[in-house]
């Protein structure tokens, strides 16, 4: 039990430990990386560790600190409790109200994304002004222990307008508090946010390590292991959690989706599959064009020659170097940049499947 459990940025969770042992713990961290990297899992051992009984720089897991945070590690049924106290009924002034905060320990707080209902959840969660307000109150009391942490997960979903009010927590940061933001990336938080943070970036996790660490945690056969370990892009949740078989059949989807759109043709058809894409699969959106992104990669590297290439999809190999042929370097430098357009546009709330359409359909080649 401890640190050492964690997989992976090795050199981050040294510096983690060194803060703790010097009783130098920022009031800002802002961990980023991609879904599955282990942002949150890092962000609650650091928690427990600022707050263990026992040990300084590292965590017990047996003292009772320790023991009251070990819901944590599984949050989902502290969010299904708060959302079911809260009601089906639940109305935007019942979300500010009753906020939902996740505190299985008194010094330790998690705020998630709100989906306001458990049964039928809006489609964008985000963490929501009621929830921030309540840390800029909370952030101020003396801690119990030694130190009170807030983990807010999904920080980059915040409205801008409702980020300035945490800002001023940033602005004016409590001495025995730490806030640790978790964001995809760095550029997924507004500036005067960032720049007020401690950053560390999680960098992949090797290939080897997720295949040792799918072994110890799964049932998965040796090729499977392999193979989810190379799709899952260096995030070991992601590789622990993914249906092989699913995957395989979502990212043909998309590549023969490209291939409609280069035709030209059949529009009727072209738009079916994004409304499929955008509605209907249990797949995010935002997972879905991480799928497009990774098959584009791999289109690009192809257009380079066989020899250079390095499949993120190696699965789907023959399809991929089918493909290539049809396109060239420029058509992918098209594409790559119609999908920065469009997740720049989703930010500003444009409507998904119409964004996808508008840019499958400038992929034409006729």
């Amino acid at each position: 039990m401890g640190f050492d459990q964690f997989l992976g940025n090795e050199r981050i969770v040294a510096a983690l430990r060194g803060m703790l042992r010097r009783d130098r713990a920022p009031s800002a961290l802002l961990f980023t990386g991609p879904a599955g990297i282990g942002k949150y899992t890092l962000a609650r051992m650091f928690a427990q560790a600022a707050n263990c009984e026992r040990l300084k720089d590292d965590f017990c897991g047996e003292c009772d600190s320790c023991r009251r945070m070990a819901p944590l590690e599984d949050p989902a049924p502290l969010i299904k409790a708060g959302l079911t106290e809260r009601g089906e009924s639940a109305d935007a002034a019942a979300v500010e109200r009753m906020p939902l905060i996740l505190e299985p320990h008194p010094d330790v707080w998690l705020l998630v994304p709100d989906p306001v209902r458990r049964l039928s959840p809006v489609a964008r969660p985000m963490i929501r002004v009621g929830q921030l307000r309540a840390v800029q109150r909370a952030a101020y009391f003396k801690p119990q222990g030694r130190r009170r942490i807030f983990i807010l997960d999904g920080a980059n979903t915040m409205r801008w307008n409702d980020a300035d009010l945490f800002l001023k927590i940033l602005e004016e940061p409590p001495e025995s508090a730490t806030l640790i933001l978790l964001a995809p990336s760095p550029d997924s938080m507004l500036p005067t946010i960032r720049s007020r943070c401690l950053q560390f970036h999680l960098a992949p996790v090797p290939v080897e390590e997720i295949d040792a660490f799918l072994k110890a945690r799964s049932d998965k056969k040796p090729a499977e292991r392999k193979l989810a370990a190379q799709l899952a892009g260096g995030s070991p949740g992601a590789a622990l959690e993914m249906n092989l078989d699913e995957s395989t059949r979502l990212r043909r989807s998309i590549l023969k989706l490209l291939e409609t759109a280069i035709q030209g043709e059949k529009s009727s058809e072209l738009f079916a599959a994004t409304a499929q894409l955008a509605k209907q699969e249990k797949e995010s959106f935002e997972n879905v064009l991480g799928l497009l992104y990774s098959l584009l990669n791999d289109l690009l590297e192809l257009s380079q020659g066989p020899k250079n290439s390095f499949s993120r999809n190696p699965d789907l190999q023959a399809e991929l170097q089918a493909f290539s042929r049809k396109i060239d370097f420029e058509w992918v430098l098209r594409a790559t940049q119609g999908l920065d357009q469009l997740e720049s546009r989703l930010r500003r709330n444009i409507g998904r499947q119409l964004g996808l359409d508008s840019l499958l359909v400038s992929l034409s080649l006729r």
